[in-house]
């Protein structure tokens, strides 16, 4: 079998390093140390300085995972962590590369709707007078079962909203277009650096990364972020949005025997620098509830500090490399780190962090029980695949291979709220020249000019009549797709990150 072989499972000489209830990562002074498969979904993090061997130990625990059997997401933002895919000898799981931009693995898409406004807010960088209008705009989209799939939808929704600030004022509150045309300013921008990309259609479904491949072993996912990184506030939202939709979408399992998936998100910090205290209380809340869906996270960063205290205390398990302590505010980072083990009475912690080695770490796991380790200082165990990335020929082999070859590659249009606000702007447009030819006897009193415009928009502010309602049942037979969802569903995940209530 070839390196890529996506078919077969792993050789027995892989697999000797994978016991049925945990997997080895290091090895310490009182004899190997092994993260237990039960406790996996309690989180975790990898810290340590530039250099000392956070990559290294982010995929030997990686792999480890996948080849007991846990589907794994990777986040690789450096571009060097695609040998994860490569065994040394023998097969290894089923690779499988994401890419938002769709270059270097399939592209991962949402929809507008899916995103929600307060994502919107943090990746526009909105004022709170703008987040108000756009939380109107996603208000209105929902009342009048108008799709939000990509941007071109969620810009005629705001073009439609500043030609009509007064009647919308009237059901919903004060738009000011001031505040309109600053969101139509941030989405030009963001497309403008090809953010775009990631809305529209075939959206991601979360729940396809839960896949094991006909070898037992968990499928192994890379989202390459290299580039994405580039962008610091859209990789952060990025990340926001994949836990979001994992809490929404997955079913409660309570305790398993080893997670339903496990997530490595690399330069953790990215997700808390200058974020709202509201979001950041939400994705605490996340975090906490998320391994009752049997997902476990594990951040890699270079300090600790770099994660808000009531994150950090909900990661059970540790690999800690060296820090250095240069500057008094580097030694209170490393008093810091030692105070969050279980003192081992043989040494120091908080002067052995200073003293590591590359590949060395200080390590704490939860038992079965639940309980902190006693912290130990140990060697981690190299990783059974390749360290560094892998070429270009062996990168389009996996994608070629993959299971979801063909399901995300190719953007689908469909009609959403850009064709119908369109076409109901070219109706209105039509009516207007009709009433100009009538006598003005035939207008009414009641309707002018914008009467015509509301009219031919089938009520989208005033609520309408039978023909609008028979429209959109005909619009929902055809929109029977995963990014429509259900309107409970997409109100839950709003909900969940703190935007809209439930109705």
């Amino acid at each position: 079998m070839g390196v890529f072989d996506s078919t077969s499972g792993s050789t027995a000489a892989p697999n000797a390093t994978v016991t049925g209830s945990a997997v080895l990562i290091a090895d310490g002074a009182s004899g190997a140390i092994s993260l237990p498969l039960k406790m996996a979904n309690r989180h975790g993090l990898i810290a340590g300085a530039t250099g000392t061997g956070k990559t290294v130990s982010l995929q030997r625990v990686a792999e480890q995972m996948a080849r007991a059997g846990v589907p794994v997401l990777c986040v690789d933002v450096k571009g060097d962590l695609s040998g994860i895919v490569a065994p040394n000898s023998g097969t290894g799981p089923a690779p499988v590369f994401w890419d938002v931009y769709g270059k270097e693995g399939h592209p991962v898409r949402t929809t507008v709707s899916e995103f929600g406004p307060m994502l919107f807010c943090r990746l526009l960088n909105l004022s709170d007078a703008q987040a108000g209008v756009l939380q109107i705009a996603f208000k209105i989209a929902d009342d009048q079962q108008l799709l939000l799939l990509d941007l071109k939808d969620l810009k005629a929704m705001l073009s439609y909203m500043s030609e009509h600030t007064a009647e919308i004022g009237k059901h919903y509150g004060l738009v000011s277009p001031t505040s309109i045309s600053g969101i139509q300013r941030e989405i030009l921008t963001f497309e403008n650096e090809s953010g775009a990309l990631f809305f529209g259609e075939p959206a991601l479904d979360v729940t396809e990364l839960l896949m094991n491949d006909s070898g037992g072993n968990g499928c192994l996912h890379v989202l390459m972020a290299n580039q994405l990184m580039r962008q610091p506030r859209l990789y952060a939202t990025i990340m926001l949005w994949l836990l979001a939709e994992l809490f929404e979408k997955l079913p409660e399992v309570g305790d398993q025997p080893k997670p339903k998936l496990a997530l490595f998100i690399d330069e953790a910090h990215l997700l808390f620098n200058d974020a709202p205290q509201v979001l950041v209380e939400k994705l605490e809340q996340v975090i906490r509830l998320i391994r009752s869906k049997g997902v476990g996270i594990y951040f890699i960063t270079q300090n600790p500090l770099d994660l808000p205290e009531t994150i950090l205390g909900q990661l059970g398990h540790r690999i800690q490399h060296a820090l250095r302590a240069f500057t008094p505010k580097d030694q209170k980072s490393v008093r810091a780190a030692a105070e969050t083990f279980r003192a081992n009475p043989a040494f120091n912690t908080e002067e052995v962090i200073t003293q590591l080695g590359v590949g060395e770490a200080l390590i704490s796991f939860l038992d079965e029980k639940g309980t902190p380790s006693v912290v130990e200082k140990a060697k981690v165990k190299l990783p059974l695949s390749k360290l560094g990335p892998i070429s270009t020929a062996d990168r389009s082999t996996v994608i070629a291979a993959s299971p979801f070859a063909g399901t995300y590659d190719q953007v689908v249009d469909r009609e959403s709220a850009y064709e119908r606000l369109t076409g109901r702007v070219g109706q209105a447009q039509q009516n207007v020249q009709q009433q100009q030819q009538m006598p003005q006897q035939a207008t009414g009193t009641d309707g002018g000019i914008l009467g015509g415009l509301l009219g031919a928009a089938g009520g989208l502010f005033t609520g309408g009549g039978n023909s609008r309602r028979q429209g959109v049942g005909e619009a929902l037979v055809k929109s029977v797709v995963r990014s429509v969802g259900s309107q409970v569903g997409r109100e839950i995940m709003r909900g969940i990150m703190g935007s809209i209530r439930s109705r």
